[in-house]
């Protein structure tokens, strides 16, 4: 590797072409950027004390040539989205400068409209896609070229290419015609030339270690590179053509950056049964792709499989299912947003695939994963366990009996992670605030449409509170309503009983109920399901709303449904536990007196108090405290508590140094990281050190 500096203009003009290989992202400049490049390039060209600016590097392989002498054209490693954004911004200047009179058309030398274009923009000498100076890659190529030859844009145009281009063009035109300054802050730009020998260098381990300005590399984005960038270019190419285009194609160009990491990481979870970190997506596909078995079958099956699985998700995610009962049933996932569930739902969706799970049983159990995070929800369920919950749901399921292991599983889920019954389920829907539920259009929409073949369009419909939300209530609502009319307001006002839908809200406005019920368009008139029976009340208090609460919320259990099965054949899911001996505190005399009696006191507070999911559990050596497991043991000792935190001792944040790495070595309690607790005043911090390995074990990272 060579690095050379150089003026931007001039590297250009001696380059014989650049090529972006197909292994690289798409043109993903935003506004923000190509914004701050411009403001960059006014100020240097306003400012006659600043001889330069340095706008990064560009990396490219030469075929064993450290220099720009051939004329083979250059594939880029890095610094795509400069080359890209200066070259639009050229191309808008360039039209510019032809729409100004022939004698100002070079407001600077070297920057008239045909030097712009022949040095920068095309080699005039050179036909086909030779013919221009940058050719990106599938997405991008076609919409730059048209740009450059003043052609229309193709029907399935880039989106950023044209919108970037677009705004040059408006910025420039703001100048009125003195493109002095322009012209000089370009002259100005700088870069390092950058050029690998490709028998030489490792372009991947180059491309992970820069440090380029601009938008920040997806995971996507890196992923994408270590699988093809290595490759031959014949097989580079028939793969990325087979299996990554039509990906990119299938989410869509805003999709792609959008929803793509979301993919990947619910793919690695499927794959390796762990959820990667947010920000760890590819150092956790390098180790999935370098495991033995996935490295065995080679990368064509890698990259087949995770095309796959990209169809799979569209489907659910992005609306692209072509089956209209599962296209609901996506359609309502979506607005519920369960994205925790996806890792679950990919690979019920590739048995369904494959033919391992029929369509009424996966349609079934996608229902099931719907009602069980809205039941949670009403329920006021924490959320903080429903990612490993999914994660890791299929382990145990016997896929012979796919749909019936499915409703076992959920049934038989702890406390914590319980599917709701039905009675629990009514009892907190009828009384939970419905109206400033986060996705309050979503179950009006279901309640609404339950059972109908001919499906109300709810987004045409505004909310109604049937009695009034107007704190200043009319005289006739507070005389319906009886003396407790303001507890009575404020316990029922938002709840299940007390709202509906309808399209004459404004005139209803606060009018007693009777005038609301037989009004033209009132409720007596009401086609919707929400509303009936409504026009036969006579009036409208507490009683009411209870009854109406009552008579939805049994509607509801049918809506989102829980699974049902037979107690024998439940009772064949139940783990048969092994019958072991029971132990208390009584077990361990240190925790009954003394200073470690006070520090096991205090500790076991703050330990259960971190989640209703945390237990606490007395072996015959320790003390354990669980959620999925155990997540921290205290071993008594005379005069203090030994904690071993059940996480790996790289992980751990302790910048008092009170931890030490126990790993390999023998112990009573779990985990790797052990601490000493011998002062109530060290009982903040520590408690800080025990609540990462419940996060973590909780995937809350």
């Amino acid at each position: 590797m060579k690095a050379t500096e150089a003026k931007f203009l001039d590297f250009v003009k001696k380059s014989p072409q650049f090529v972006i290989p197909i292994y690289q992202r798409t043109y993903s400049w935003t506004e923000k950027e190509s914004r701050q490049l411009w403001d960059d390039i006014i100020r240097t060209g306003e400012n006659d004390k600043i001889s330069a600016h340095f706008v990064g590097s560009i990396v490219y392989i030469e075929k064993g040539l450290y220099h720009v002498t051939s004329q083979s054209p250059l594939l880029v490693i890095d610094g795509q989205q400069r080359l890209t954004t200066l070259s639009l911004l050229l191309a808008a200047l360039e039209k510019e400068l032809n729409n100004l009179p022939e004698g100002s058309q070079e407001p600077v030398d070297g920057f008239s409209p045909r030097k712009l274009r022949n040095y920068y923009l095309i080699n005039p000498e050179e036909d086909g896609e030779r013919h221009y100076k940058l050719i990106l890659s599938p997405t991008d190529k076609d919409s730059l070229i048209a740009l450059v030859a003043g052609k229309e844009l193709p029907s399935q145009y880039s989106l950023r290419i044209e919108k970037n281009y677009s705004l040059f063009k408006t910025w420039i035109s703001e100048y009125s015609g003195d493109l002095t300054s322009i012209c000089k802050g370009i002259a100005k730009l700088m870069v390092v030339d950058i050029a690998l020998n490709r028998d030489q260098d490792n372009p991947q381990l180059i491309f992970e270690s820069m440090n380029s300005t601009g938008r920040e590399l997806t995971q996507a984005d890196l992923i994408r590179n270590f699988i093809l960038m290595g490759l031959e270019p014949e097989l580079q190419t028939r793969l990325y053509e087979e299996y990554w285009r039509p990906m990119e194609l299938d989410f869509g160009q805003e999709a792609y950056g959008t929803y793509f990491d979301g993919f990947m990481r619910h793919y690695l979870t499927v794959k390796t049964g762990e959820i990667p970190k947010l920000g760890e997506v590819y150092d956790a596909f390098k180790s999935h792709a370098r495991s033995p078995k996935v490295a065995d079958d080679g990368v064509e099956s890698l990259v087949a499989d995770i095309r796959n699985f990209a169809r799979y998700f569209c489907a659910m995610g992005l609306g692209a299912e072509t089956d209209s009962h599962l296209q609901a049933a996506f359609h309502d996932l979506r607005e519920l947003k369960v994205d925790v569930a996806y890792p679950l739902l990919l690979e019920l969706y590739h048995d369904y695939n494959n033919g391992t799970l029929s369509k009424d049983d996966f349609l079934t159990a996608v229902r099931l994963i719907e009602a069980y995070v809205f039941r949670r929800a009403i329920c006021s369920i924490p959320t903080n366990s429903l990612n490993k919950t999914f994660a890791t749901f299929t382990k145990s399921l016997e896929k012979n009996r796919y749909l019936e292991g499915i409703k076992a599983h959920f049934l038989l889920l702890p406390s914590y992670r319980r599917f709701p019954n039905d009675e629990e389920f009514k009892r907190e829907l009828q009384v939970r605030d419905l109206y400033n539920f986060p996705r309050r259009s979503y179950w009006l929409r279901r309640l609404e449409n339950h059972e109908r073949k001919e499906r109300v369009a709810v987004d045409e419909y505004t909310i109604e509170h049937i009695l009034p939300q107007n704190e200043n209530l009319p005289k006739a609502w507070k005389d319906a309503l009886g003396p407790e009319w303001e507890s009575i307001r404020e316990k029922w006002l938002h709840t299940l009983g007390n709202l509906t839908l309808t399209g004459y809200n404004s005139e209803y406005s606060d009018r007693p109920f009777l005038e609301k019920r037989d009004m033209s368009g009132g409720f007596k008139e009401s086609p919707l399901k929400l509303n009936q029976g409504l026009g036969q009340l006579e009036q409208w208090n507490e009683d009411a709303i209870k009854d109406r609460a009552q008579r939805l919320s049994r509607i509801a259990v049918s809506v989102w449904y829980s699974p049902q099965l037979d107690a024998e054949v439940l009772d064949a899911y139940r783990p048969r536990s092994e019958s072991k001996a029971v132990y208390s505190i009584e077990d361990h005399p240190y925790l009954l007196s003394g200073i470690v009696k006070e520090l096991f006191e205090a500790f076991r507070k703050e330990v259960l108090s971190l989640d209703p999911v945390v237990t606490e559990e007395f072996l015959k050596l320790y003390v354990a405290y669980k959620a999925e497991t155990n997540f921290v043991d205290v071993v008594p000792q005379t005069k203090r508590l030994l904690l071993y935190l059940n996480m790996p001792f790289s992980d751990i944040i302790d910048r008092r140094g009170m931890c030490k790495d126990v790993s390999g070595i023998g112990r009573w309690g779990n985990g790797d990281v052990e601490l000493g607790f011998s002062s109530l005043d060290e009982l903040p911090y520590i408690m800080g050190l025990v609540r990462q390995a419940f996060e973590r074990q909780m995937g809350n990272e």
